[in-house]
């Protein structure tokens, strides 16, 4: 029996994607869509914690726009620890002149304007944590690429796993293993460890460093 086709965005969609500003590689960001894709069928909305510019966001608001659904994005738009002046990823491009700090919430509208996906996606502009705070609904999926200090990413997986809807999926970015792969500290994959031991999480795929879990049991 031939196996089933995996989902895969259009060529607009994969050209914006790449055209964006942002540090996903493309494997990753099509094995990111299939997990959108196939979320998208229980009716809720996707869930993204870690915005930057919106690379990543296209993939999850094109799938959320086929199933009828609602893609949402979380970040405050001020950069992660890595992305502050004298890291390497600090990019002096997406610097407020007025107020001399990260500002990528304007590079994430253009982006999101010129792929035509802007409606449908909600935007919440703040801290994780307060995000969640507030959140009510169940989600299809939650996407955790946010910050990589334990803090952080410890914060978000508390925050935003409770809300992955039976059947839904959980997915992880920047999890390395070995600390001689990492770039970003093992925050992420010690919360990737942390969803797999509490038994409510059952792997479903890995992609480089992209994990994609389903919950297939309570809690976190």
């Amino acid at each position: 029996m031939a196996a089933a086709a995996v989902a895969a965005p259009k060529p607009d969609i994969l050209a914006a994607f790449e055209a964006a500003k942002g540090f996903m590689p493309v494997d990753e960001g099509l094995a990111l869509y299939a997990a959108a894709v196939e979320a998208g069928a229980l009716g809720l909305p996707l869930i993204e914690i870690g915005t930057y510019c919106g690379r990543s966001t296209l993939l999850l608001a094109d799938a959320a726009r086929a199933a009828g659904v609602t893609a949402v994005t979380v970040d405050h738009h001020r950069g992660s620890e890595e992305q502050q002046p004298g890291w390497e990823y600090h990019d002096t491009e997406v610097v407020d002149p007025e107020v001399g700090r990260m500002d990528t919430l304007p590079a994430f509208r253009r982006t999101l304007h010129a792929a035509g996906l802007e409606e449908h996606v909600l935007a919440l502009v703040g801290r994780s944590p307060q995000a969640a705070a507030l959140w009510r609904a169940p989600a299809g999926l939650v996407f955790i690429d946010g910050g990589h200090t334990d803090e952080h990413a410890t914060a978000d997986y508390e925050g935003w796993a409770p809300h992955v809807a039976p059947g839904g999926l959980l997915v992880i970015h920047d999890v390395f293993p070995d600390p001689v792969d990492e770039w970003t500290g093992q925050a992420p994959y010690r919360i990737y460890l942390r969803a797999l031991e509490s038994g409510a999480f059952t792997e479903v795929s890995a992609h480089r460093s992209l994990r994609v879990l389903r919950r297939t049991g309570d809690g976190i």
